[in-house]
């Protein structure tokens, strides 16, 4: 079975289900066949089985953003754009007006419509003799677990030993995810086209408090010393405790996240209405 949209729809949003009823009758009255799938079904034990057996041409985000960082990841396993879309505040990740929802379908379908490709992270956990794998859009995180405790955690580059941390953890950033948790970490912003990520320690104590932007090809490891475990955070969600003496590694995964993109929306104004979110 295959369709030529999958809808995935937050299933606590009402906005979010309404346009999805009228989304899913328009398009069906256009000769477009249409899935409708909510998250929770989604991220059940079948659902990246199930987002396979659709092998959609396109996958939309109905909700907010976490419902987009979610859907990217079955998206992203299938090589299957993604469009998302914005109810009520302009996000960097959410860029469209549901009342043009109709249109870019059709015209993304139709080849017509600008696509985009997003660098994200695969990340390897290891501990003792076995590994877990995890793709991020936004960013990594390994932090603490005990309150008013620090992490202590060692970084390395490509295999180099860098810098060990005592700090409350740190994060490695997309370009799509700089202007979120590594922004409010004093992390830099990054372009969402370069093929790049950055390091940023989250209150560091007693050691550089800089970030550091690396190449997409490099690769950088976190490993937890001292006596106390931390938490591994994948785009906001707590994956694994992570014990002393556990390895987490992460590099540009080596397939590109696809997102289709409003063409009269450059750079600058993306990234203003983005930044501007944290004022309003």
């Amino acid at each position: 079975m295959s369709v030529d949209v999958a809808l995935v729809v937050h299933d606590g949003r009402e906005d979010a289900a309404a346009l999805a009823d009228e989304t899913e009758a328009n398009l069906t009255r256009r000769g477009v066949s249409v899935a409708r799938i909510g998250l929770e079904a989604l991220e059940a034990d079948h659902g990246a089985a199930h987002f396979d057996e659709l092998k959609p041409s396109l996958c939309v985000s109905l909700g907010g953003d976490g419902t987009f960082l979610r859907s990217a990841r079955f998206a992203h396993d299938c090589g299957t754009p993604i469009l998302g879309v914005n109810f009520g505040r302009v996000g960097y990740l959410l860029d469209l007006p549901p009342a043009e929802l109709d249109d870019v379908i059709v015209e993304t379908l139709a080849g017509r419509a600008s696509i985009e490709r997003r660098a994200g992270l695969a990340i390897t956990l290891t501990e003792a003799d076995q590994s877990r794998s995890f793709f991020a859009v936004n960013e990594l995180s390994v932090e603490k677990t005990v309150p008013g405790h620090v992490v202590r955690l060692t970084s390395s580059i490509d295999g180099e030993l860098f810098l060990t941390y005592s700090a409350d953890g740190v994060l490695l950033s997309t370009p799509a995810g700089s202007t979120a948790y590594n922004l409010s970490a004093g992390g830099p912003v990054l372009a969402p086209h370069l093929d790049a990520f950055v390091m940023t320690p989250v209150a560091p104590h007693l050691v550089i408090d800089r970030s550091v932007v690396l190449g997409g090809e490099q690769e950088v490891t976190l490993e937890v010393i001292g006596d106390r475990p931390a938490v591994c955070v994948v785009d906001g969600v707590s994956v694994a405790t992570v014990a002393v003496g556990t390895h987490v590694r992460a590099r540009r995964h080596e397939r590109w996240l696809e997102v289709v993109a409003l063409t009269d929306r450059g750079v600058g104004r993306r990234l203003r209405e983005s930044l501007r979110q944290g004022h309003e």
